[in-house]
């Protein structure tokens, strides 16, 4: 398994729209997950090693965003064909295991990871409240092993900080992951 690490934030980049189904048996658009403050747009999938490190962290840290006006959308747009843990009824199984508090979607098209130019799992997208781009980085440091007691929330720090100011942090450290699994 390589891993494949995120480009750094194109900062004011305008977050691309979308329509997708979620696992709640909804379509939603991106209109619908969109906070008042910001927009958190994650690719993640069920499989990954490195997701699965950061899932209950990354719950936590939206749990605690949403309050400050953070809206938030986990996208699974891995081909569930070739990697059937990642399929649909999985997806379900997997989002409630683990309590999300935002909506599960599939791309199955793959067309709105290629708009955003998602290459990993986990990619994380940090927009303001105009869906202008502040943030394109990891959680934390932790990668694929358990985050140490001191570990800086980054994710949490810089959508904390966007929330607050309408800016992401200057400083940023690139998500890596492993690659989008692209249908032939």
């Amino acid at each position: 398994m390589a891993t494949t690490p995120t480009p750094l934030c194109n900062f004011g980049w305008k977050a691309p729209d979308f329509s997708l189904p979620g696992i709640d048996g909804r379509t939603h658009r991106l209109a619908d997950i969109r906070g008042r403050r910001g927009t958190l747009v994650m690719f993640i999938c069920n499989h990954c090693p490195y997701v699965r490190a950061v899932i209950d962290r990354l719950v936590r840290d939206v749990g605690e965003l949403q309050p400050l006006g953070i809206g938030a959308a986990a996208i699974m747009a891995n081909d569930y064909i070739a990697y059937p843990d990642d399929a649909p009824d999985k997806m379900r199984d997997f989002a409630a295991q683990h309590g999300f508090p935002f909506p599960y979607l599939i791309d199955e098209t793959q067309e709105v990871a290629r708009a955003y130019d998602a290459v990993c799992t986990p990619d994380f997208f940090g927009f303001d409240a105009g869906l202008g781009l502040q943030y394109r980085g990891r959680l934390d440091e932790s990668g694929r092993q358990p985050a140490a007691p001191d570990a800086r929330r980054e994710l949490f720090e810089a959508m904390h900080q966007v929330a607050k100011t309408g800016r992401g942090p200057s400083e940023q450290h690139a998500s890596m992951g492993c690659s989008i699994k692209w249908r032939a």
